[in-house]
């Protein structure tokens, strides 16, 4: 449920999302990368301890 919320919400996801489908992936798989990305935006704000900057990751 959060890769389809931030799917929704997240400008960045969104980016990730459209070009993925733009290149002719699933719906499924397109979810599951989203979660991956997740995944690793949320280790690296853990490991840096930076907040989540959007507009430097669409950069």
């Amino acid at each position: 449920m959060p890769a389809l919320t931030a799917k929704r919400y997240n400008p960045v996801i969104t980016a990730f999302c459209d070009r993925l489908i733009a290149h002719g992936k699933r719906p499924m798989q397109v979810i599951i990368a989203a979660m991956r990305k997740l995944l690793h935006i949320a280790y690296g704000v853990l490991k840096s301890g930076q907040p989540f900057d959007p507009e430097k990751a669409l950069a």
